[in-house]
């Protein structure tokens, strides 16, 4: 299945999720399976996870070791694999504002409906690591009005992310995000803010939306507090990120499934486990067989 809605068309129903009274919750993906299910289950969007990326596809923590090709050969695999609109991590920029312009270039061309550059110092961390820094504010402003200047469709959406909160406290934060603004970022990602009521300011302080990076079952690291979608909209929110929500989950869910494939190993016992596999007929559904086969039929040699 590849997607029969227009980069375009997904970067205006980005900005659409973002005008909205409603919280847009988008969660993190990084390989073909988790881009598939936030499309099924029905969320509205997805965020294409520098981290996850970094983590499955090299087996590196995201500490700046993923390249920029590595990067955009995800997105351009992920984005035509759905309907619904994705968000590229642009990490730094990969250098100064210069390499941002062309790095917003090709994220464009690879489908994202909108991209974020973040103002930490390179090499970048985790935004819920410890021992970030960030660049001066100026230099950053001057990457996002690249990354406005690049795009060749006005409706892609350039998103700033700050990691100030946490180094220089919200009140730079709140500064930076809205020299941004002044930019052109039509979006402003603070990450790792550390209360919700810094969260309520910084949303009432800034001169545009706001995007949340918000943690699931577990606290991240013990940064941003652990908020409901109904909370977070009540603070101003206009979109809540999931980064690590599936990333965590498949982890526990290879883990689990191993732990049970060791047990059957030593025991001798085979025993069916639908608690921690699905069969291989979801697995095929959700990756289309039904399209490819569909295709082998049209396309077969009848003669």
């Amino acid at each position: 299945m590849t997607s029969n809605v227009s980069p375009t068309d997904k970067r205006r129903t980005l900005r659409e999720i973002i005008a909205a009274p409603e919280l847009g919750i988008f969660p993190g993906v990084f390989d073909g399976y988790s881009v598939r299910l936030v499309q099924q289950k029905g969320f509205q969007g997805g965020l294409i996870s520098g981290a996850g990326l970094a983590n499955s596809r090299l087996a590196r923590p995201d500490v700046g070791i993923m390249g920029l090709e590595s990067n955009l050969a995800a997105c351009r695999a992920l984005c035509p694999a759905v309907n619904i609109p994705l968000i590229a991590d642009g990490d730094t920029g990969y250098g100064n504002a210069a390499n941002v312009y062309y790095a917003t270039q090709e994220f464009e061309r690879s489908g994202a409906a909108g991209v974020f550059f973040e103002d930490q110092t390179f090499p970048k961390r985790c935004g819920h690591m410890p021992g970030k820094a960030v660049i001066p504010a100026a230099e950053m402003a001057a990457k996002i009005a690249a990354a406005v200047d690049a795009r060749a469709d006005r409706e892609l959406v350039v998103i700033a992310r700050t990691d100030a909160a946490t180094s220089e406290g919200v009140t730079d934060a709140i500064f930076r995000a809205n020299l941004y603004f002044d930019a052109g970022a039509d979006l402003v990602f603070p990450d790792a803010v550390r209360s919700r009521a810094d969260i309520e300011r910084f949303v009432a302080e800034s001169k545009g939306p706001v995007c949340i990076n918000m943690g699931f079952g577990l606290r991240s690291r013990g940064t941003t507090p652990l908020l409901s979608p109904a909370e977070l909209r009540a603070c101003g929110v206009s979109i809540a990120i999931y980064a690590r929500l599936l990333s965590s989950a498949a982890v526990m869910g290879m883990s689990l499934a191993l732990d049970a494939m060791a047990e059957q190993a030593t025991t001798g016992i085979v025993t069916e486990r639908p608690d921690l596999c699905v069969d291989f007929d979801q697995v095929e559904g959700l990756v289309g067989l039904e399209e490819a086969n569909l295709l082998a039929t049209r396309y077969s040699d009848s003669s």
